[in-house]
């Protein structure tokens, strides 16, 4: 996988915007910047069904306009139904290797990871990315899990620095940078963009951040 599809890579569903359109929200953080978009439908009010289903069609519609990967959360009947370009699975949500061949070999293939050996585990069994966190406090998932910490990053880098990974959990632009100096390919956002006031900006001003770090410039 082309590692810099996941320099911002962003993730929302509707749950995560109050009364802002996921549509909306999604467009001005594609012009933002963003390089990679994760529908996460998930919690009390979520869409299901015919809904959910539309409104996948409708994401995938606008990252196809801006040639950015969309990926869906959990459901890969719904992944597969939409043709999205990939699905993002959880240490719970199935067994990687079964996953993959339901997909196909063509799918992006992304992991939520906790550890090393989680990671590896994801590597072995076809894992395009992984994510690793939470890396910090995070109020944007419930049972997220202890944070992890950073340096988490640099240790799964270590042991597998051909693996495209995303640090994931709690990471606001002022944090976004050490993690891209940890080594990771990139950062997964949720309320960091969904809840900022000027979306477009927002997403914006973390992708500067993010790309300065990338050539070791601090800020």
């Amino acid at each position: 996988m082309d590692k810099s599809k996941l320099q911002l890579y962003f993730i929302a569903g509707t749950t995560n915007l109050g009364d802002r359109n996921l549509l909306d929200v999604l467009q001005a953080a594609l012009k933002g910047g963003i390089t990679a978009f994760q529908l996460r439908e998930k919690g009390e009010g979520a869409l299901q069904g015919d809904a959910l289903k539309t409104l996948a069609e409708q994401c995938k519609q606008l990252c196809n306009e801006y040639k950015v990967p969309f990926i869906v959360n959990d459901d890969v009947d719904l992944a597969i139904a939409v043709d999205a370009d990939g699905v993002h699975i959880g240490q719970e949500d199935g067994d990687i290797a079964e996953v993959r061949k339901k997909i196909g070999s063509d799918k992006i293939l992304g992991v939520s990871t906790h550890s090393v050996t989680d990671a590896m585990t994801a590597s072995d069994a076809g894992a395009n990315y992984v994510g690793v966190g939470p890396l910090f406090e995070t109020a944007s998932k419930e049972n997220a899990g202890t944070p992890v910490g950073p340096e988490l990053v640099r240790q799964v880098v270590n042991v597998l620095p051909g693996l495209p990974m995303v640090g994931i959990g709690g990471i606001t632009e002022r944090k976004a940078g050490r993690v891209i100096r940890e080594g990771a390919s990139g950062v997964a956002v949720i309320s960091a963009i969904a809840h900022a006031k000027d979306v477009e900006q927002a997403a914006r001003a973390m992708k500067g951040v993010i790309t300065l770090a990338s050539t070791g410039v601090e800020m």
